[in-house]
């Protein structure tokens, strides 16, 4: 029997903690009493930061550099000598059936186009294959032809009506026998869908789940309206942010993909105990209450996790990352605001139709009830509980099966020969590569500073050096700038950008054949381009993550352990955290490393794992999978407390949980596999990653996996030693829901019957 302080500590089914839950409690009230100024503050809020957002523009980074690499080096000389080359530079490539590129009509339609795309605004420079500036842009069997144009300004400056005037004034040349295609960053701008066609398909499957769950129309939408404000202020917001630090081109996307899933899920939490306050009896206001003083205590300690997780990327020190933690950890924590004042304001306006017709006319015609652990989760809760070590044993080959594929990953960069193959990126990415070799697309940069004359009389001889070097197709002159203090020289590799023989090309330069060229001088060159530079920013993720893992795991450890007062549960949740991650690192790399079924999702053909994923991953994921853990052991935690008896804490905790922890994740699952129809290659990596490791996490790990080993762990899941339990402050954390706290649950045994303790000590 527990110690008496103990059992002080026990409350009533459905009471609150007073002081836990005093803050949260008058925020409820306040809200309750202010319905109409809550909502107005909340729509102020969003159109404000719109119009804010609307009139100073966005202005994102796609420079994923890492500063102090010798790439990142190679382009800081390139900066600082060659000026001209700030615009974006893009191509226009054609091919021929039959005749050469050199035939007169085909060189006189081209030519008159290229006259066309020089004369258009924002084009600083045409090069074409017809001059002697454009020498060596003609295939050798005659039928490829490329040109190069340069804007005057970078591609997060172009807008979207310059590339699509480039565009069609490129496509306009085409005709039967000459195919005319484009590559480069601006042209791909093209592509990316107007509309936000993914956002609206996950929103829509979200409303469609809510409704089945409650057979509410305004209930569910309530958590849909919460979501989509908080989601577009916290939008607006990184717009903003942009402005003032920097922030990754993919960041509002990766915020609007965790915001709505995560929105979504903490307004359901709220709404389900509402719901079930209504059905008790108690009034829409009282119901409301209640449900922010306990389910809102568990949404607040959810969302701090995940933003812990998230603001553990600080610890890497890379400069983009920064603006990506800060970000999505902006985005949840608006959600989880708005999930505790705009929720329950709304749900006071829509009073007793948070419940559907059917509930409306039992309540007024047979009075308050109260739900017992029924249904499929129930029954399923005594399954587990029947047969813990098999199943357990299952769950974990599951997962170590899925697991396997991310033994072979491999980071590096996704270019547009990965893109879909109607794109016209695509295309012209194959045409270079046909024409003239794999290599085209991914040219490695020499830069250099010299000072003097032996500086320069060894820069000299450094392209006859680099043409005898094994793997390389071709090596351009050596580039003087005006000051005559900087140079480069361009190589093409005989292998694609993403060929592992690429990456090992830049390190025999780096290492092997440029030290004795400077030999005896003052020259400093360095490799960079596409390929190095992601090898380098690949080198960085990789030596510092685990110093991030281990952080990340010991704040989300800590956390666990001052809520549940155990050493069990905080270990336990780490290794399924981490279970959670592998599973669906392998699942990313069967699907865009290895290529299974991605020309069939539109995501492209084959190639590397981007090197930033795993460490936004990790973050996000283990976020996401606290909120699970929170809610489900969270349920357990109460029933241990008020009956010491593990077994039937583990069977409650998983029966009364079961059903909105799965309702949660199919919501959660669908916006974001919705997000791979965004046609953006990174947002659908971060899509199908994150919905195979909510899917994994809700129906493998925390319906099956975690009871079954709390099962077999028995009393040991509470322990902790006295003295730690001293020292340590408490949190108390409400559950999702609490039902009738001794509900007879469908299986269970009648030697379970018990009293509660605190009348077995009375």
């Amino acid at each position: 029997m527990r110690p008496l302080r103990d059992v002080a500590l026990v409350l009533p089914a459905g009471s609150t903690n007073p002081q836990g839950a005093r803050p949260l409690a008058a925020i409820a009230r306040w809200c309750l009493a202010h319905r109409l100024a809550t909502v107005l503050i909340w729509l102020f809020a969003l159109g404000g930061t719109a119009t804010a957002a609307v009139s100073a523009g966005s202005v994102y980074s796609d420079a994923y550099d890492v500063p102090g690499t010798e790439a990142g080096r190679a382009g800081d000389l390139l900066k600082e000598g060659f000026t001209q080359l700030g615009g974006d530079g893009d191509t226009v490539v054609w091919h021929t059936d039959g005749a050469s590129v050199r035939a007169a009509d085909v060189e006189r339609t081209m030519t008159r186009t290229l006259h066309a795309i020089d004369a258009l605004p924002g084009i600083g420079a045409v090069t074409s294959p017809y001059t002697a500036a454009g020498e060596g842009q003609i295939s050798a069997d005659g039928r490829t032809a490329y040109a190069t144009v340069t804007f005057d300004q970078r591609v997060e400056d172009i807008p979207r009506a310059r590339a699509e005037a480039l565009v069609d004034t490129a496509k306009a040349a085409e005709r039967d026998g000459l195919q005319v295609e484009l590559g480069g960053n601006a042209v791909a701008l093209t592509e990316a869908p107007a509309l936000h066609l993914s956002e609206i398909i996950g929103v829509a499957v979200a409303a469609v789940v809510l409704f089945l769950a409650f057979g509410s129309l305004a209930a569910s939408l309530l958590p849909i309206a919460t979501a989509l404000v908080s989601v577009g202020t916290a939008y607006a917001g990184i717009v903003l942010l942009g402005h003032v630090m920097q922030v990754a081109d993919f960041a509002p996307m990766l915020g609007m993909l965790v915001g709505l899933g995560v929105g979504i899920d903490y307004a359901l939490f709220v709404v389900t105990r509402h719901r079930r306050g209504l059905r008790r009896g108690l009034s829409v206001h009282e119901a409301a209450h209640d449900a922010v003083a306990t389910t809102g205590r568990a949404v607040v300690f959810a969302g701090a996790t995940v933003c812990v997780s998230l603001l553990g990327m600080l610890v890497l020190r890379l400069g983009f990352l920064n603006g990506v933690a800060i970000a999505a950890s902006l985005t949840v924590l608006l959600t989880v605001a708005a999930s505790v004042t705009l929720l329950p304001a709304l749900l006071s306006f829509i009073g007793t139709r948070a419940l559907s017709r059917r509930e409306r006319r039992r309540l007024a015609e047979s009075g308050p009830w109260s739900d017992g652990p029924t249904g499929f989760a129930a029954r399923w809760s005594s399954f587990v509980e029947r047969r813990p070590k098999l199943l357990g044993v299952v769950a974990a080959a599951v997962m170590a099966v899925l697991a396997l594929p991310a033994l072979g990953l491999h980071l590096g960069t996704a270019d547009q020969g990965n893109g879909p193959a109607t794109a016209t990126t695509r295309q012209a990415y194959d045409l270079l590569a046909d024409g003239f070799g794999p290599g085209v697309n991914g040219p490695l940069t020499v830069a250099a500073r010299l000072d003097g004359a032996d500086d320069r009389l060894a820069l000299d001889a450094l392209p006859g050096v680099l043409r005898g070097t094994d793997g390389i197709a071709a090596v351009s002159p050596v580039t003087y700038s005006n000051s005559g203090d900087t140079a480069f020289v361009t190589v093409l590799p005989k292998t694609a950008p993403q060929d592992r023989r690429t990456s090992e090309l830049v390190d025999r330069l780096r290492e092997d054949v440029l030290p004795p060229v400077r030999e005896n001088t003052s020259l400093e060159l360095r490799v960079g381009g596409v390929t190095a530079g992601y090898d380098d920013f690949a080198d960085v993720i990789v030596g510092k993550l685990p110093l991030f893992v281990g952080v990340v795991i010991g704040l989300g450890c800590l956390l666990l352990l001052l809520a549940f007062r155990s050493l069990a549960i905080p270990l336990k949740a780490a290794v399924m955290n981490i279970a959670a991650v592998a599973a669906s690192f392998g699942v990313v790399v069967a699907v865009f490393q290895w290529g299974w079924g991605s020309e069939l999702l539109g995501l492209g053909s084959a190639g590397p794992v981007e090197p930033f994923l795993p460490v936004i991953m990790v973050s996000v994921l283990f976020g996401l999978s606290m909120d699970y853990q929170v809610f489900l052991v969270g349920r357990m935690y109460e029933e241990w407390r008020e009956t010491g008896d593990n077994r039937r804490a583990v069977r409650v905790g998983l029966a009364e949980t079961g059903r909105v922890i799965n309702s949660a994740a199919v919501i959660m699952i669908s916006v974001f596999l919705a997000f791979v129809l965004s046609g953006d290659r990174v947002i659908a990596m971060f899509g199908i990653a994150l919905a195979a490791a909510v899917a994994l996490d809700a129906f493998v790990l925390r319906t099956l996996l975690v009871p079954a080993l709390m099962h077999l762990l028995g009393g040991a899941n509470w322990w902790l030693p006295a003295r730690l339990e001293r020292l340590l402050p408490r949190i108390g954390i409400e559950p999702p829901e609490a039902p009738a706290p001794h509900a007879k649950i469908p299986g269970e045994r009648a030697d379970d019957e018990y009293l509660p303790v605190a009348s077995r000590v009375r």
